[in-house]
């Protein structure tokens, strides 16, 4: 995969990309986050609300918050949330507290004890933007379409790494699914979670697609040489792989294997799976 990379931002500013539009990279830098969340602040001007929105919140960090309400002076109408994963929801209701904004996210939430204000479905437009419901990474995941064809892709997306899909909240026929979506869709720039940000989006995409297609098969082919457990697997197939990244690697395996069995293509017996007769 042609993975982007860049350097690691400031901490605690909210650094430009284009008119309209800053960004707060979250101190919560790791393996599955990158340099960490990226929290995105949409400037009054550019929408129809009196005060800045802001996309993803980031990870439950004071710090966090606090280099949010510097840049925005408090004055935040709206609070967008991609999906109910801790690095992004963390912070939301600190956020919300302090500037009493409401939360829109949607409407079913993967974390019951999480309330949006607004609940939304897919294809709804809210201040600017049009909700795109891509499950796959988490089932509540939303993109969020913006103007000039650019589109805030969240954690279904990355430029610099493939996503993790981890059931059960994660569908790795949903994410094929979504995949295809964003296929079918004219956007040019996108803004992902986490990292750079992708230009000329659909050949990245395409690679990703084809990246799953291909690991699903060698899963696939595996098990005709044998059964195997996901840990069994997941050592065959990712050998190389960085001992930290070992454990999403094999949710993703499972993730894989979820949709082999519904496909018919593979059967399992506790833990342990074998192709279909």
């Amino acid at each position: 995969m042609p993975f982007l990379t860049e350097p690691e931002p400031e901490r605690g500013i909210a650094s430009p990309i284009m008119a309209g539009l800053r960004r707060i990279v979250a101190p919560n830098p790791g393996p599955m986050t990158y340099h960490g969340t990226n929290t995105f602040l949409i400037d009054p001007s550019e929408h129809d609300g009196r005060g800045v929105i802001v996309l993803d919140p980031g990870p439950d960090s004071a710090a966090h918050v606090a280099a949010i309400l510097a840049a925005t002076g408090g004055k935040v109408a709206l609070i967008l949330l991609s999906h109910t994963h801790s690095d992004h929801l963390g912070a939301t209701a600190a956020l919300r507290a302090a500037t009493s904004a409401p939360v829109a996210a949607f409407h079913t939430p993967l974390v019951p004890e999480f309330i949006p204000d607004i609940r939304l479905a897919d294809g709804d437009e809210i201040a600017g933007f049009v909700a795109l419901h891509t499950p796959g990474h988490a089932a509540d995941h939303l993109c969020f379409a913006w103007r000039d064809g650019v589109l805030f892709s969240a954690d279904h997306v990355m430029a610099w790494s493939t996503s993790i899909v981890s059931p059960p909240g994660g569908d790795m026929a949903a994410y094929f699914a979504s995949l295809r979506l964003l296929l079918g869709r004219p956007d040019t720039l996108y803004l992902p979670g986490h990292g750079p940000a992708l230009p000329d989006p659909h050949p990245y995409v395409r690679d990703l697609l084809a990246h799953r297609m291909a690991r699903e098969n060698a899963i696939a082919e595996a098990l005709q040489r044998g059964p195997a457990s996901t840990h069994r697997l997941m050592e065959t197939l990712y050998s190389q792989l960085d001992p930290m990244l070992r454990r999403a690697a094999e949710r993703n395996v499972l993730a894989h294997l979820m949709k082999l069995e519904v496909e018919g293509r593979v059967r399992r017996a506790g833990d342990v799976w074998r192709a279909a007769a």
